[in-house]
């Protein structure tokens, strides 16, 4: 799924994205009730929620979520704490040195606002985190949001906009934006 691109629900695109959410839903599944030191079958179900093996110095501490995994591109020396949530769709990518809280949320995908096509369609946009960003706990990246390099992303915010490069960005403000 390209930047802001529309997929009809239970269409043959719909329906391939459905058997992959289950597939990575059954993987991360048992991943997350392995033992925490198991490290040999926490990479082997990695590379299989991936589609590839984790890069070299890559930390994820269980419980993991996504719903599909191999749109999920990492940079060596990413660290994602616990209860993190990867919707990764339309493509999720994380450079060098990027950390996330624990119950951080990264959604690519989600519907149109407008009521009559909101159960027809899905709609996407990719995810990009540069080097060196850290994503404070709870916080959460909507679809479409690029985020410089070194940009800290406070606890809890909601980012709905591009963060420039070596800003600080806080809040979880909702504000109402049109009616119908």
């Amino acid at each position: 799924m390209s930047s802001d691109r529309l997929m009809r629900i239970h269409s043959d695109e719909f329906r391939a994205m459905a058997d992959r959410v289950l597939r990575a839903t059954e993987l991360t599944t048992r991943l997350n009730v392995l033992p925490f030191d198991d490290d040999a079958a926490k990479a082997e179900l990695f590379e299989q929620i991936l589609g590839r093996p984790l890069p070299p110095r890559v930390t994820i501490y269980p419980p993991f979520y996504t719903d599909h995994g191999h749109n999920l591109e990492l940079a060596e020396r990413v660290f994602i704490n616990q209860n993190c949530t990867f919707l990764d769709y339309a493509g999720i990518r994380l450079g060098e040195r990027v950390m996330v809280g624990p119950k951080a949320t990264f959604i690519t995908v989600g519907h149109p606002v407008d009521p009559e096509e909101r159960r027809g369609w899905l709609s996407g946009a990719p995810i990009d985190v540069a080097e060196n960003v850290w994503i404070g706990a709870g916080a959460t990246i909507l679809p479409g949001v690029s985020i410089g390099r070194d940009a800290v992303v406070a606890a809890g915010a909601v980012v709905t906009e591009d963060v420039p490069a070596a800003s600080l960005v806080t809040g979880s403000k909702a504000t109402v934006h049109r009616r119908w």
